[in-house]
């Protein structure tokens, strides 16, 4: 349930419109949907700020179609898919008003909303191996309503395309660093920058790079303060957590 459908419910009633009883039927009509295979949380807009997103990985295409239109009769819009199959998104795309990026595999149901963040983002990435996580980080901050720049390719290997936009690293509210191999972007970007800094390891790399644990390692181990590290190829977790930021 979103807030403002709460709010309605709640003028209804200072209104005359509605009971208290039926109000309070709505409202606890609306927690949970048990789907059998799924409980879908209808109420976590209401304590966390944003609705529940779906993981698809994992998931058939007709439980994530269920799923999303569940969401979608609650008032959640817009929904928002990660780790998303290409069959899984012919399949919703029949169903549903999808718009599928293949890249980062983000499907997103219904319109975007107004970008009511108090600043701008920032996604950066070591290289351009590294996009398609960089995306599931800044699709999801968009799809939760924030400006989004995208910085990519200005890994350290040639430091002059990164310093050259130092004005849009100084002026960003948060900014997710997306790297592999050493893992190092991060650290010379938390240097650079007076605001939160959201470290992504990507498994991108040869072999000692163990599939993201040594740019894991090496974010972790970063002298740049103000600096937080999420799990490998975790775009999600970085795009939910600089909107979080980014709406403080």
């Amino acid at each position: 349930m979103k807030k403002q459908t709460l709010l309605e419910i709640l003028q209804a009633v200072q209104a005359n419109e509605l009971s208290p009883e039926q109000a309070l039927l709505k409202i606890k009509m609306e927690p949970v949907d048990d789907m059998g295979f799924a409980r879908v949380d209808r109420h976590r807009e209401l304590r966390q700020g944003a609705a529940e997103v779906i993981y698809g990985e994992g998931k058939t295409p007709e439980h994530i179609v269920a799923i999303a239109k569940s969401l979608l009769s609650s008032g959640e819009s817009p929904v928002l898919i990660t780790r998303m199959s290409k069959e899984a998104a012919d399949y919703a795309g029949k169903e549903l008003e999808l718009n599928y990026d293949p890249v980062s595999r983000v499907g997103i149901v219904g319109e975007m909303p107004e970008k009511d963040g108090k600043g701008t983002i920032l996604v950066a990435t070591g290289g351009t191996t590294d996009i398609p996580v960089a995306e599931e980080a800044a699709l999801t901050a968009e799809a939760l309503g924030n400006q989004v720049t995208r910085l990519y390719d200005v890994g350290v290997s040639g430091i002059h395309r990164l310093l050259s936009h130092a004005e849009e690293i100084m002026s960003a509210r948060c900014i997710v660093a997306v790297a592999g191999m050493e893992g190092a972007l991060p650290s010379v970007i938390g240097g650079l920058a007076d605001c939160p800094v959201i470290a992504v390891p990507t498994s991108v790399g040869y072999g000692a790079a163990f599939g993201g644990v040594a740019a894991l390692l090496s974010m972790l181990n970063s002298c740049a303060s103000g600096l937080s590290v999420v799990n490998i190829d975790n775009g999600f977790g970085a795009g939910y957590l600089a909107s979080m930021i980014n709406h403080i």
